[in-house]
């Protein structure tokens, strides 16, 4: 298989990182669907197909101010000689006129009124003027009107029964306006997964605890749960674990009875405390935290425990009862790219996104300056982008390594560097990967 890149401790077997998607977006099929009011439908897709309730318009509606008329009574109209019409009534929108247009009559009505009976056409107020017939009120219509004149006629629109938005449609506010038109105070969409959060590691103290000799913040938690609201779901933060195997597998499980999708970090790679690397270990041999054996619990299945790229070259993917579980790098770095490529992508697939859809949106942009370092991983590197005379540049960032932080905030895409010995050239270009699908 050209996806495999070679064997490594614990039997692991590298795949590309497009495989590794792939088989991300195979495993994360679009979840629960729920009701929401219409107002907090926008930004979700939508879950069950929508029809129209009604043509639309519903009625013959003007669309301006003015008056309707009889087209033929204005066959000869000009400013000059103007055509002369009795006005016989008012109608405003939301209102019925209390007389039709008979020959040599005009109602006057406003935008979105109910066109009323005979009338063909409707003259803009700038067109006409207003006089007296006989003491009576009249109009004075300065150019000639064609039939269906701005009117819009019953069903011009919409007719009903015809698909307003299919399911996975992203809600925008123009849905929201037309929804709301058919009658739809409730929408239905896809609901926002459930993710929890799990940090690994015996050094991890809170956030809020002054630093012990040898330890660390947990500060993973806090990135990966912003990282999933930002895509849609809703993160359930479980704390920290110590490297105890036992402990993290029952963790595990609990936490797929709250969640429908498990992120965990840290432990991944291969030294003797990696206990997510055991985890996933098992999983991949066909036996589950209880011992039962893969024919009995299908729901158990490894996707992958290596992917050939830097950083983050141990991220996993499996199904554990049935649900996706995560296993990212503990070292931030790491832990962010891996977030992006895998964990954001099954995200926008379980709420309605089609798979290539789910997938980061990439730009090709010129390298604004050498990056020599090579890799006989593909490397994704943090990178502030910019246009400068109509061309994207792609900057690689300082402190890019995978323990490192500080780029983080300021990475608006990350730079594909194929592997090889050599890296890439500044004025080369390159394929980026857009982090949240930023446009520039």
């Amino acid at each position: 298989m050209d996806d495999l890149q070679g064997a490594s401790r614990f039997n692991r077997r590298a795949i590309k990182v497009d495989a590794a998607q792939r088989l991300v977006l195979e495993a994360a099929l679009p979840g629960r669907v729920e009701m929401v009011p219409l107002g907090q439908a926008c930004g979700r897709r939508l879950g069950e197909p929508l029809t129209v309730t009604c043509d639309w318009p519903p009625f013959a509606r003007s669309g301006l101010d003015g008056y309707a008329v009889r087209s033929a009574d204005t066959a000869q109209a000009s400013p000059k000689e103007p055509a002369r019409l009795r006005v016989v009534g008012t109608v405003a929108a939301g209102k019925l006129a209390s007389a039709t247009v008979q020959p040599g009559t005009a109602v006057r009505i406003m935008t979105g009124g109910a066109v009323p009976e005979g009338a063909d056409a409707v003259v803009m107020l700038e067109q006409t003027a207003e006089a007296l017939e006989a003491g009576l009120p009249a109009v004075l219509v300065k150019r000639a009107a064609l039939p269906g004149q701005n009117i819009a006629q019953p069903g011009e629109e919409f007719r009903r029964g015809s698909v307003i938005a299919a399911p996975g449609t992203l809600l925008r506010p123009g849905h929201a306006a037309l929804l709301g038109t058919f009658g739809y105070a409730d929408v239905p969409v896809y609901a926002r997964p459930r993710v929890a959060v799990l940090a690994t590691g015996a050094e991890l103290q809170p956030v809020e605890a002054p630093l012990a000799p040898g330890c660390i913040r947990d500060s993973n938690s806090a990135m990966v749960a912003a990282l999933i609201e930002q895509c849609g779901g809703v993160p359930i933060q479980l704390g920290r674990l110590a490297d105890e195997p036992e402990a993290v597998a029952a963790a595990l499980e609990e936490a797929m009875l709250q969640a429908d999708v498990v992120v965990t970090t840290g432990g991944v790679s291969v030294g003797d405390y990696d206990v997510m690397a055991a985890i996933i270990r098992r999983i991949r041999e066909g036996r589950s935290e209880t011992g039962v054996e893969a024919d009995e619990e299908p729901a158990n299945k490894l996707l992958f425990d290596k992917v050939s790229m830097r950083p983050g070259s141990p991220t996993s993917a499996a199904l554990m009862n049935g649900k996706l579980l995560f296993a990212l790098s503990g070292n931030p770095g790491a832990c962010f790219v891996g977030f992006e490529l895998f964990v954001r992508p099954a995200l926008q697939r379980l709420q309605g996104s089609e798979p290539e859809a789910s997938l980061p949106a990439q730009v090709t942009a010129k390298l604004a300056a050498d990056f020599d370092k090579g890799s006989p991983h593909e490397r994704f590197v943090r990178t502030r982008l910019y246009v400068h005379s109509g061309i994207i540049h792609a900057d690689p960032l300082a402190f890019g390594k995978s323990s490192m932080m500080a780029s983080i905030p300021d990475a608006d895409g990350l730079i594909r560097i194929p592997a090889g010995s050599s890296g890439a050239e500044s004025g080369a270009l390159v394929e980026v990967v857009l982090l949240n699908n930023r446009i520039l």
